[in-house]
């Protein structure tokens, strides 16, 4: 059975603290980790609710759940369409919510799954293909040279962007690109030799980040989910989101600040006009990272930036 390790998990039930009889939240289910954890602080006496968009994980997840069957409800969708399920298990608020962001260790060593610049695969992406996306693929068939270069200079913060997306177009063009690794390839052959070979990861990082961005929609997903959440929180009940991504980070930060602000008219107003009330505190003024032990164990947690936060 193929296990991914959860990032950052001690962190994580720290700041969520679950109690006996609640209702928890974990929105990117992955193979478990984060639920699993839930279930055994609260000795198996609380519930989880689980989305995630990879059928696979959700099987491999259930697996390993198996223990808590009847406190595990596991769906496969989207974490921004949360309400539906929980309209469907009845429950009206919940104690804690756990987003861990990005993309799981099963899914880049997957090869089929179309994730990885290093294991030839199908051009795809999709984090789950029942709902909805467009594979890379179709994606690229589609873009013209100023979007290509938009979305992987701003999802990747890539300064090669414009001449990256400049060869994708010309090979598309010439033969089509059909797998991961001829994307990997074209992207490669567009460094110059000098960066090439200064670089300290592989040139494609960043391409592929932001394809799988904009394939899966992520930073809109996340959005999304972020202006429904609050209203389904108790009192004093925790958020926790794990991010990868600077633009992920920044958002949750963002979001943060603002649900734990009163007023949020300009500065000058002599009446506040906005009615906005403060509903978050913030339980961490910076963001949490990993340990150094965690990052030698485990290196693909080194960029993982933790966020908490608790309603009032």
């Amino acid at each position: 059975m193929f296990i991914h390790q959860s990032v950052m998990t001690r962190e994580a039930i720290d700041f969520l603290r679950p109690l006996k009889g609640g209702r928890y939240f974990d929105g990117t289910l992955g193979l478990g980790g984060h639920s699993l954890k839930i279930l055994e602080a609260c000795q198996g006496q609380c519930s989880v609710l689980c989305t995630d968009l990879d059928q696979d994980a959700i099987d491999l997840a259930r697996q390993r759940l198996a223990g808590f069957a009847d406190r595990a409800f596991l769906f496969q969708d989207s974490y921004n369409n949360f309400f539906y399920y929980m309209n469907e298990l009845g429950w009206d608020e919940l104690d804690g919510v756990i987003l861990d962001l990005g993309v799981s260790s099963l899914q880049l060593e997957t090869a089929e799954k179309g994730f990885s610049f290093v294991k030839d695969g199908p051009l795809d992406m999709r984090m789950g293909r029942a709902a909805g996306l467009i594979p890379a693929s179709r994606l690229l068939e589609r873009i013209s040279y100023y979007e290509l270069k938009k979305i992987i200079s701003h999802y990747g913060e890539e300064p090669m962007a414009g001449k990256i997306a400049r060869a994708i177009l010309d090979a598309k063009q010439k033969h089509g690109i059909r797998t991961t690794l001829e994307l990997a390839g074209i992207v490669e052959r567009a460094y110059p030799a000098r960066r090439r070979a200064m670089a300290r990861n592989h040139p494609a990082t960043r391409t592929f980040q932001a394809l799988r961005i904009a394939v899966n929609k992520e930073l809109e997903s996340l959005e999304d989910f972020l202006k429904n959440i609050v209203g389904r929180l108790k009192p004093e009940a925790r958020i926790v989101i794990i991010s990868f991504h600077s633009l992920e980070d920044r958002i949750v930060k963002h979001f943060f600040r603002r649900e734990a602000s009163g007023c949020l008219c300009p500065p000058g107003y002599p009446v506040c006009e906005c009615g906005h009330e403060k509903k978050l505190r913030i339980l961490t003024k910076k963001p949490l990272t990993p340990s150094e032990q965690e990052i030698r164990d485990n290196p693909r947690s080194r960029s993982a930036r933790l966020r908490a936060a608790e309603r009032i």
